[in-house]
């Protein structure tokens, strides 16, 4: 019953959740977020602290008519996410790229701080 719940209101214009995957490599974090259908300009991604939020918005609007009737629809669609970053990343170098639906950011992590500071005994 929750899953059919789930699904109308998927239906019904409610903001969805964004399928993505997470990849840290050696000197940065590569978010990969599934975005079929939208346009570069629909879409809004901002770096807060360890937090990346990605949103994506879209309206559409069709008119048919004939002798008898005319039909008008409307529909409007949002896709939202928040990941929670493993890492510090720099912010003044992220990147952002989209092709063929599918939406890439690279963080670029800061160099050096995973890797501590030794502190000598004696």
């Amino acid at each position: 019953m929750v899953d059919r719940m789930g699904e109308r209101v998927e239906t019904a214009g409610a903001v969805r959740s964004v399928p993505l995957d997470v990849r840290e490599t050696d000197d940065a974090v590569v978010v990969v977020a599934d975005l079929p259908g939208y346009e570069e300009d629909d879409i809004d991604v901002r770096l807060h602290e360890r937090r990346l939020e990605l949103r994506a918005e879209r309206s559409t609007e069709s008119e048919t008519s004939n002798e008898r009737y005319v039909r008008r629809e409307r529909h409007h669609e949002a896709v939202s996410r928040t990941v929670h970053l493993p890492t510090d990343v720099v912010a003044g170098e992220a990147s952002a790229s989209y092709e063929n639906g599918v939406l890439t950011v690279t963080l670029p992590t800061s160099a050096g701080e995973d890797e501590g500071h030794q502190i000598e005994v004696g």
